[in-house]
C-alpha cells in the first residue's frame, strides 16, 4: 500500500486498467478475426514513422499513427486484391523497420528516446498519457456500444455478413484504423513486447471458457487487468522489468489454463 504513495505507480496502475479496457475491444476483434499477425506487423510498421519523425524534426507520435493507419489499411485493401495477407504484412512490416533503420541512421546525433518506443516502461506512464489513452478508451467503448452487433457479426463470419448487406468493408477500415491508433498510443507506455501480449494472450485465456463475444471482452479486459497488476506487484518486489514480468505471468496463466481444459 506504501507504493499508492507515489504518482509514478498510481499512474501505471491507472495506465494498465485503461490500456486492459483498450485491449479487451481491440484484442477480442483482432484474435476472433486472427489478425495478431495483422497487429505485429503494423506494430514494427510504427518503427518507419518513428525515425521519419526524428528526421524531419515533427511529432514522432503523429508520423508514427500515420504510418500505422496507413500500413493496416494498406493490408485490407491488398488483401481483398487477391494478394495473400501473409505476404501483403511482410512487405509493410519489412519496409517500415527498413525505412526507420534508414530514417534514424540519417538523424544527426543519438535518438534516446526510441528505446522507449520499442520496448517501453509501464511505471513511465505520464499524466498526460492518461488523458489522451482515457480518450480513446471512451472511443472504443462507444464504438462497441453503438456497433456491436454489426463487429459481432462480421468478427465471426465476414462472407455471412456480407449477404446480409452489412457494412463489412467499413467495419474492417474503422476497426483496422482503432487497431492502429490503439498500438501507437501504447506502444511509448508499455512496448512492442507487453503491447502484443495484451492483445492476444487475455483473449486466448478467455477463449478457454467462452466464445460469446460480449463475454470474451468482459472476462479478456479482467484476465489483462488482474495480469498487470499482479505483474506490477511482483516486479517491484524482485526489482525485475515489469513489462517482462507481465508477459511471463500471462503466457503462465495461459499455460496452465490449456492444461486444466484439456484434462
Amino acid at each position: 500500500m506504501e507504493l499508492l504513495e507515489f504518482e509514478f505507480f498510481r499512474n501505471a496502475i491507472l495506465g494498465v486498467a485503461l490500456i486492459s479496457i483498450a485491449a479487451a475491444v481491440i484484442g477480442v476483434y483482432v484474435v476472433t478475426r486472427r489478425m495478431v499477425f495483422i497487429a505485429g506487423g503494423i506494430t514494427h510498421t510504427c518503427f518507419g514513422g518513428l525515425g521519419l519523425g526524428y528526421y524531419l524534426g515533427w511529432n514522432p507520435i503523429a508520423t508514427a499513427a500515420a504510418f500505422a493507419v496507413g500500413a493496416g489499411l494498406g493490408v485490407d485493401v491488398l488483401s481483398r486484391r487477391r494478394v495473400r495477407q501473409d505476404s501483403a504484412i511482410a512487405v509493410v512490416w519489412a519496409l517500415g523497420m527498413a525505412l526507420g533503420v534508414l530514417f534514424v541512421f540519417l538523424t544527426p546525433g543519438y535518438v534516446p528516446e526510441l528505446n522507449a518506443f520499442l520496448f517501453g516502461n509501464v511505471l513511465n506512464i505520464t499524466r498526460s498519457d492518461l488523458w489522451l489513452f482515457a480518450a480513446f478508451t471512451a472511443v472504443s467503448v462507444l464504438l462497441f456500444l453503438l456497433f456491436g452487433r454489426v463487429i459481432t457479426a462480421i468478427s465471426f463470419d465476414e462472407d455471412f455478413a456480407a449477404t446480409r448487406h452489412l457494412p463489412v468493408k467499413a467495419v474492417n477500415a474503422v476497426m483496422m484504423t482503432m487497431t492502429a491508433l490503439c498500438i501507437v498510443l501504447t506502444i511509448k507506455m508499455i512496448g512492442v513486447m507487453l503491447l502484443m501480449s495484451l492483445l492476444s494472450l487475455p483473449q486466448l485465456i478467455a477463449e478457454r471458457f467462452t466464445r460469446r463475444y460480449s463475454r470474451l471482452m468482459i472476462m479478456s479486459g479482467i484476465i489483462s487487468l488482474a495480469g498487470c497488476l499482479g505483474g506490477l506487484w511482483i516486479s517491484v518486489v524482485i526489482d525485475v522489468p515489469a513489462s517482462a514480468i507481465i508477459v511471463i505471468l500471462l503466457a503462465a496463466l495461459y499455460g496452465g489454463v490449456s492444461l486444466l481444459r484439456r484434462s
